[in-house]
């Protein structure tokens, strides 16, 4: 169960790239809507968001104590999700799926009031929490951005 974590934790070692590694799960995951998520009915998506939350928070959380941390960057689960919330039923459209990343980003880096009280949920919750909140913020910008060009 560790090394499943530990997978599952590190979205199969994204976690582990040297440099910025939340940017660089959501940039995968960027790339995976764009070349295989975004054709899929909405049920499915909605249920990938889903799983990816339901299995992040145990194994961000059992991972995270593993390393002894509360949320250690090597842990990137809930960029995943957070990304995948900011992409939720987008048009197939570049600008905005460019938008949707720099939106998710900005708001994951900057965590404006009140997604920086969600970290201090205990275990997985925390770690996940502060991300959702950030992808439903993008979301609704991006809804924003959509609805107004």
């Amino acid at each position: 169960m560790k090394t499943l974590a530990k997978i599952l934790s590190t979205f199969f070692g994204v976690g582990f790239f040297p440099l910025a590694p939340g940017t660089a799960a959501s940039s995968a995951v960027v790339l995976l809507y764009y070349f295989f998520l975004w054709p899929l009915p909405w049920p499915w998506l909605a249920g990938i968001i889903l799983v990816c939350f339901a299995a992040g928070v145990p194994a961000s959380a059992r991972y995270a104590v593993e390393l002894g941390r509360t949320d250690p960057r090597t842990v990137v689960i809930d960029e995943v999700c957070g990304q995948l919330i900011a992409l939720f039923l987008i048009p197939f459209d570049r600008a905005a799926l460019l938008l949707s990343f720099l939106l998710f980003r900005l708001f994951d880096v900057v965590k404006p009031w009140p997604i920086r009280r969600l970290e201090k949920f205990p275990g997985g919750w925390g770690i996940m929490a502060d991300d959702v909140a950030a992808g439903l913020l993008a979301r609704l910008c991006l809804q924003i951005y959509i609805f107004l060009r």
